[in-house]
């Protein structure tokens, strides 16, 4: 049908949701393992938290999309996921260029711009 979801979208967004629980989820409740594995000093935790629970956030969403089958229904949430993470990829990209981010923090540009481009297949193809 032309309004389904396809396998392909259901299957990104159930990805997303597993990995954005356990990124999310070590930024919320240990932030200093992340700020440790990235070797970033841990001034702020807040922040670190706060971005776990935004992120928690993006994942639930997907969850609730995984669980629709019309494309009407998690059209808002494509659309969202194409400006977080091209969002968060342009200001990674410019952090680690400017030395302002560790070179660790490519792999959190990678996955982020991974979902990304996954999104945008399915969205530019309906």
């Amino acid at each position: 049908m032309e309004n389904q979801i396809s396998p392909g979208l259901k299957k990104t967004f159930l990805a997303h949701f597993i990995v954005g629980i356990i990124f999310g989820l070590v930024l919320l409740l240990v932030p200093d393992v992340m700020g440790t594995l990235s070797g970033q000093p841990l001034l702020e935790p807040i922040a670190y938290r706060g971005l776990g629970a935004a992120i928690i956030g993006f994942a639930i969403s997907s969850w609730l999309a995984y669980r629709e089958n019309q494309w009407t229904n998690v059209r808002i949430v494509v659309q969202m996921e194409l400006v977080w993470t091209a969002l968060f990829v342009i200001v990674s990209v410019y952090g680690l260029l400017t030395g302002q981010l560790p070179p660790m923090d490519w792999i959190n540009a990678i996955i982020v711009g991974g979902f990304g481009i996954a999104f945008a297949v399915f969205y530019f193809r309906k």
